[in-house]
């Protein structure tokens, strides 16, 4: 599972089996964990144990390292099929 990013207390990365997906990325610290779409513009999909305002502060980061986050998808998945 590729880590594309670690700031403050957060780990960003993906799974490689994750890339027949539409770009997203997992957000995990300690037990908490959250996926963020990437594409069209960064949207929550799912969400265990982290509060709202965290969510935000989370989303944020996301938004400030989104050019970053998405080539670090793109040069993992190149190659791979993308299904809907």
């Amino acid at each position: 599972m590729p880590t594309a990013l670690r700031t403050g207390p957060y780990r960003i990365y993906f799974y490689s089996y994750d890339c027949g997906e539409p770009r997203h990325m997992h957000v995990d610290r300690e037990n908490q964990s959250a996926k963020y779409w990437l594409d069209p513009d960064v949207a929550l999909a799912e969400n265990h144990g982290y509060s709202r305002r965290e969510l935000r502060d989370i989303e944020r980061v996301l938004r400030n390292h989104l050019e970053v986050l998405r080539n670090e998808w793109d040069e993992f998945c190149s190659g791979y099929a993308i299904t809907s």
